[in-house]
């Protein structure tokens, strides 16, 4: 299972998603490979075309109150992705047009308020980084069975 939290930790609040990956990592769970990245980039299609499943972490402005969200990510074609970024969809079209395969998907969005240059983040995010590592870890065991 591959998780991938994105976003920059020198803005603020856009650093949960590589906070939770940390996290997550520190746990070292068997059959779990996790990355941090400041943005989503073609070159990952490799590796999630190789993994079982995969969840994406990142933040999220426009979430109402600060309730992590989980939805399922599906391929989508229509975003170009040979680009400098792209988006988690649009990165499984390309793992799977590419590479023949792309795994089940989730994103989890994480609820943030401060967007601003700075690497702290504001108490709304800490809060969030708390729930989204929490949604990850159930995720994972849904689909590996192990915590």
């Amino acid at each position: 299972m591959l998780i991938i939290g994105y976003g920059s930790t020198l803005r603020g609040d856009d650093g949960v998603g590589p906070a939770v990956v940390e996290l997550i990592e520190a746990k070292q769970l068997e059959g779990v490979q996790t990355l941090a990245c400041h943005q989503l980039t073609p070159e990952l299609a490799d590796p999630i075309s190789r993994s079982r499943a995969l969840i994406f972490v990142d933040a999220a402005m426009d979430l109402p109150g600060d309730s992590v969200q989980v939805s399922k990510v599906e391929p989508e074609g229509r975003h170009q992705v040979m680009v400098h970024t792209a988006s988690p969809g649009g990165l499984l079209h390309l793992a799977r047009s590419v590479f023949g395969r792309c795994p089940e998907a989730w994103m989890v969005a994480i609820p943030v308020s401060e967007m601003g240059i700075g690497e702290q983040l504001s108490p709304m995010a800490r809060r969030g980084v708390e729930g989204g590592v929490k949604r990850v870890l159930q995720l994972i065991e849904a689909q590996l069975g192990c915590r």
